[in-house]
């Protein structure tokens, strides 16, 4: 029996909306939580660091291990360890649990992300799936705007511990539903011979250092500037990542399948995503600066200014679909980096007496570039790549996504230090140097732009295999 392409969407969303919802919300907790656990500043940043170090490192071979075993599996595993690991941080006595524990979740974080993206690739055929990605865009935007919310009223009401147990149910429901209906492996192409996906441990290992180096690095670096610790850990995340390269390019099985390295298409997608996912986050990091040192915001009040953000990219991503089909990746694409270059120019351009008009019209230029962008990019990557290797490539497009902000944040850190002579500045000077920072890293975008110039001009022909391989594998009957 075929999969229900609804029940495989309504699984992707909810595994994906569960990571993007966590984040969101324990940004909200931190606060609280180093009150009532002792902890200092350094501790804290580590809930979060540790975690975006174990998934960055992990998730290419997380998406290998569903082109093996099956996303439908993986997605199940996933979602149940996270679960279980938010469970634990609730209950956990000290801020080293808190750190442990966030770094396990990281773990099957990992597992679970590039499954929600594989398993549309396989139950959906190529003309439909830039539709389903749109529909779990929009659901992760939504996510992000309900995250401080709902964080914030759980925090307010019962406490820090509450916001990882909002995991655990949608967590369970899921977990178990794939679990009750564990299908077999991805079967071949009809008239072709059984070739098993192979893990390539030692190409997981180099990858999984030097991402893990680069994040580390990227994350720290705002903190503590160029130190020793931070070109050391640049070095080794280079030479990391050219000893993959040469392995990938000897190895029989290689990690990253060539149809997908060697597709320039990808590689212009997986640099959009990186390119425009920097620009975003960089600028909302500056912005909100902007908002509470220097318009003097309470958080709740800067979380309001941002919302046409979200509800921008909530409307923006079904459009995508529509746009692609019309007027082809490139146009599309390149339109869309350009809209999110012109929201940070925008937003540069602001002062003291900026107000609600001003800062919203920044914020809803900027969702509506982001959102379509990330749709756009996304569906070619998964699109371009084999249903075999549609884990490998969902992994590829999450790392994209998860060094993009740590990239744009240490940008962002670094122009801001650049232009006001201070690492921290604060005051008058962060109001002189915010335009100036805004406008530098509004180039990142410009190279987002100039990268979505190499994507095919039309869509690519629908993929004239069925993606019947992974159907015995996904959520629900029909």
């Amino acid at each position: 029996m075929s999969p229900s392409p609804r029940l495989t969407l309504a699984a992707s969303i909810t595994g994906a909306v569960l990571v993007a919802l966590d984040g969101t919300v324990l940004t909200v907790a931190q606060p609280a939580l180093q009150r009532d656990l002792h902890a200092d500043f350094a501790q804290v940043q580590w809930t979060s660091t540790g975690y975006l170090i174990a998934v960055a490192s992990l998730l290419v071979l997380a998406g290998r291990l569903g082109d093996r075993y099956g996303h439908q599996r993986v997605l199940a595993v996933g979602t149940l360890g996270f679960g279980a690991a938010s469970a634990g941080i609730g209950i956990a006595p000290g801020i080293g649990w808190v750190i442990a524990l966030r770094i396990v979740q990281g773990v099957f974080g990992a597992l679970l992300q590039p499954a929600t993206l594989g398993m549309l690739r396989a139950a959906y055929p190529p003309d439909r799936l830039a539709s389903a990605v749109a529909i779990r865009t929009s659901a992760i935007g939504a996510a992000a705007a309900a995250g401080p919310v709902v964080g914030g009223a759980l925090v307010t009401a019962l406490g820090w511990r509450a916001v990882f147990a909002l995991n655990i149910l949608p967590a369970l429901v899921i977990g178990v539903l794939a679990l009750g209906r564990r299908g077999t492996s991805p079967a071949p192409s009809p008239g072709a011979a059984p070739a098993p996906v192979r893990l390539d441990p030692v190409g997981a290992a180099l990858l999984g250092t030097a991402l893990a180096c680069l994040v580390h690095t990227l994350v720290t670096l705002p903190e503590t500037g160029w130190t020793a610790s931070a070109v050391l850990g640049a070095l080794a995340a280079t030479a990391a990542g050219a000893a993959f390269v040469r392995h990938e390019r000897r190895a029989a099985s290689p990690l990253v399948p060539p149809d997908l390295v060697g597709s320039r298409a990808v590689a212009a997608s997986l640099g959009v995503l990186v390119a425009a996912s920097a620009t975003m986050f960089g600028a909302l990091f500056l912005a909100s600066w902007y908002l509470q040192d220097v318009l003097a915001l309470d958080p709740f009040s800067a979380g309001l200014r941002g919302l046409p953000l979200a509800a921008a990219m909530v409307l923006a991503a079904p459009l995508a679909p529509v746009l692609l089909k019309r007027y082809g990746p490139r146009r599309t694409v390149a339109s869309a980096t350009a809209l999110l270059t012109a929201s940070v120019l925008v937003l540069s351009r602001l002062d003291r007496t900026a107000g609600v008009l001003s800062t919203g019209a920044g914020f809803l230029l900027m969702g509506a570039g982001f959102g379509t962008v990330m749709v756009a990019a996304t569906a070619v990557v998964v699109r371009r790549a084999a249903t075999a290797h549609a884990g490998v490539a969902g992994g590829l497009q999450q790392t994209a996504m998860n060094t993009g902000p740590a990239l744009g944040v240490a940008t962002a850190t670094t122009a801001l230090a650049l232009f006001a002579g201070t690492p921290h500045p604060a005051g008058p000077a962060l109001e002189n140097a915010l335009g100036p920072s805004l406008t530098l890293l509004a180039l990142t975008g410009t190279a987002g732009t100039a990268l979505a110039l190499a994507l095919p001009h039309r869509t690519a022909p629908a993929d004239p295999a069925p993606a019947q391989a992974g159907h015995r594998r996904q959520l629900g009957t029909s």
